[in-house]
């Protein structure tokens, strides 16, 4: 974004917030955030994270089984559970994630009814790519969108006087 004012694409506005959510991360491993979209409204979001009522990564430490912390549940799959646990429909939604899915939150994903991924960073297991074709989910990669949220409230205030 070139001006201040300028409000930016939705792909941007969308990874942003996915930004954003990924601050809630609890494993120090990997902090990912998810936002599910549908017409441009958003559905539900998700970070990696514990359980709910377990310990968090970041308190306790990661519990590392072949290279992967297990106690985290990835934010693709807290974004489809807060759909699910209210009776918000995923067909023919968008994942904006910071990250590219792993295997098998592509395959999660993929069963939900995600038609496009967008997100501005890859992962290290590269199945993923290989069920979205196979499935005809739309990958989209973008430019990490500025860290800086541009947030104008001197320019409201005046316009108020």
């Amino acid at each position: 974004m070139s001006e201040v004012n300028k409000r930016p694409p939705w792909d941007e506005y969308f990874l942003k917030v996915a930004m954003l959510v990924s601050e809630r991360a609890t494993c120090p491993r990997m902090h990912c955030g998810c936002v599910l979209v549908k017409d441009k409204r958003i559905l539900s979001t998700g970070y990696n994270g514990s359980i709910p009522g377990d310990e968090h990564c970041e308190d306790v430490g990661c519990y590392v089984v072949d290279n992967h912390c297990i106690r985290t549940i990835h934010a693709e799959i807290n974004a489809i559970t807060q759909c699910s646990l209210h009776g918000i429909s995923t067909k023919g939604a968008i994942a904006y994630v910071t990250n590219m899915p792993c295997t098998n939150c592509a395959k999660t994903l993929i069963a939900a009814g995600i038609i496009e991924v967008v997100t501005f960073s890859d992962y290290h297991d590269t199945r993923a790519e290989e069920f979205f074709g196979k499935a005809g989910v739309r990958i989209k990669r973008l430019n990490m969108p500025e860290k800086i949220i541009n947030y104008d409230l001197e320019n409201y205030i005046s316009a108020k006087k």
